[in-house]
Order: structure tokens, then C-alpha cells, then sequence
């Protein structure tokens, strides 16, 4: 594929999603339209929907983390997880419903949220950088979405939507990292006050913070490293849930908190009950 074709195929692919994002309808996977499992462009079809978020006055406020579960990245044919952006529009407070409609495809999932204190800039970053540069951990759910139809997706679909980024909320209580152990702590997950998922940091690659250096890696290495004040979410402690209209999803993990979310009855569903 020439250069010209490359950047031809990138427009295009981003012009999908986008499309689909501002309709609310699924498309069809993206990867038909880039090469073959080429990642690298997935990667610039992701970085023009940031640039463009950005140039529309959208706050990027940090970086989410996924295919952190071995059986996932074996599923995809991958050996390594993906990043996607956070946006401030993409957080919801604790106690605020998600309206109807405003996702596609929604799936919780629970994460360890790291809030940093400082920069990470250097592309290789230890685990004492890492405790240092962080100010806080809270619970968090990420709410993922897909844009493609059916989450028919590869790696390349997910990395070109954003890494499936949806919404986000995160507990209210900041924990100091030498408080807790996140590779041992444990998580629950329940759905409409029914058991959904469980797992433990050590789920998450390993511990949330080897999720986080690689991240931190990754990103100084691209000229984009982490800066105090991101919100780093650093991947899924269990299996993800399906969520549909009413539902109320309550997360727990150990030593950090609870962290809740809601998802709005419709109309309809208000009407009857």
C-alpha cells in the first residue's frame, strides 16, 4: 500500500466510526478497509479521532488500558495489551444515570484507577517511578463500547475505535498506594444485586501496576508520555458484564472501595413499571 493509500484507508476507516458515533448505529469492522492486522494504522486512525476530539474543545484527562487478560489477548492474537484517550465528557459521577441511547453496545467492567502526582516521562520507567509519580488509586468502572456491530471485532477494529472506550466513573475515596497491595486485592462485581464477575488485581497482567508501566512505556516512547493530574485506567479485574437499560451495577475491591453505576430505565420502561 503506498503512503497515499495508507493515509487514504486511515481517513476513511476514522470516517466510519465517526459516522457511526454520531448516528448511534453500528458500522460494519474497519479492518477490511486498513492492512491486513496492521496495528500501526489502527493506531493512526485512533490518533486522528484524538486530534480531532481535541481541536473540537474536548479534555483529553488520560489514557485507559486494555486487553490486559491473557485469554482475551489470546482470543485477538495478540501478546501485548492497547491504550485508547479518556475524555472528561466520557466520566459520569457516581449517583448520575446514563441516559438511553447514549451507548451502543455497552459492557461494565471493573478496574484500579491511578490518578498521577507527577510526569512519567522516561521510556523506561521502574516500579518506584511509578509509586512515586502516582498520588492516589480509586475503584473504577469502565463502561466499554464498540462502534462496530455485534463486537465483531479484532485487535485492529478495537485499537482504531479507541480501544472500545465508552464512559468511565470512579470512586470518590483516593487510596495512597502504600495502603494496599493491588496485585492481591479482590474485586466483585454485581449486577442488579446478583454476583457478575470477580477477580483479583493479579488478573489485571499480572498487578495494575505492571498494566501501568507498560502504558508509561509505551507512551513516552511515542513522544506522548503521561503527566501529572492523568487518570490512568489499568484494566479489567475480571470478566465484563453486559449492561442493558435499568440495570445497577455495584463494584467492590478490596482495600480501595465500592465504586456504583446506573443505567436509566427508558421511557417506556418508566411508563409501565
Amino acid at each position: 500500500m503506498s503512503p497515499y493509500e495508507y493515509a487514504g484507508a486511515v481517513t476513511e476507516a476514522a470516517a466510519v466510526l465517526a459516522e457511526a458515533a454520531r448516528t448511534g448505529t453500528p458500522c460494519p469492522p474497519v479492518r477490511s478497509l486498513l492492512p491486513e492486522q496492521d496495528v500501526e494504522a489502527a493506531y493512526a486512525v485512533q490518533r486522528l479521532y484524538v486530534e480531532r476530539a481535541v481541536a473540537e474543545g474536548r479534555r483529553l484527562v488520560g489514557r485507559k488500558i486494555g486487553l490486559t487478560s491473557p485469554a482475551v489477548q489470546r482470543q485477538l492474537g495478540v501478546g501485548q495489551p492497547d491504550f485508547g484517550a479518556l475524555f472528561a465528557d466520557m466520566a459520569v459521577p457516581q449517583g448520575q444515570p446514563i441516559a438511553p441511547g447514549r451507548l451502543m453496545q455497552p459492557k461494565v467492567e471493573v478496574e484500579v484507577a491511578l490518578v498521577l502526582g507527577a510526569d512519567l516521562p522516561h521510556s523506561d520507567p521502574t516500579v518506584a517511578d511509578l509509586l512515586r509519580a502516582t498520588a492516589f488509586a480509586l475503584p473504577a468502572l469502565e463502561i466499554v463500547d464498540s462502534r462496530i456491530a455485534g463486537w465483531d471485532i479484532t485487535i485492529v477494529d478495537t485499537v482504531a475505535d479507541n480501544a472500545s472506550c465508552g464512559l468511565f466513573v470512579l470512586g470518590g475515596t483516593p487510596v495512597p498506594l502504600d495502603r494496599v497491595d493491588l496485585r492481591a486485592v479482590a474485586m466483585t462485581l454485581t449486577k442488579n444485586g446478583e454476583t457478575v464477575s470477580e477477580g483479583t488485581g493479579a488478573d489485571c497482567l499480572g498487578s495494575p501496576l505492571t498494566a501501568a508501566l507498560w502504558l508509561a512505556s509505551t507512551l513516552a516512547g511515542l513522544g506522548d508520555p503521561l503527566k501529572a493530574g492523568d487518570i490512568v485506567l489499568t484494566g479489567a479485574l475480571g470478566p465484563m458484564a453486559v449492561a442493558t437499560e435499568g440495570d445497577e451495577f455495584t463494584a467492590r475491591i478490596e482495600g480501595l472501595g465500592t465504586v456504583s453505576a446506573a443505567f436509566a430505565p427508558s421511557t417506556a420502561q418508566g411508563a409501565g413499571a
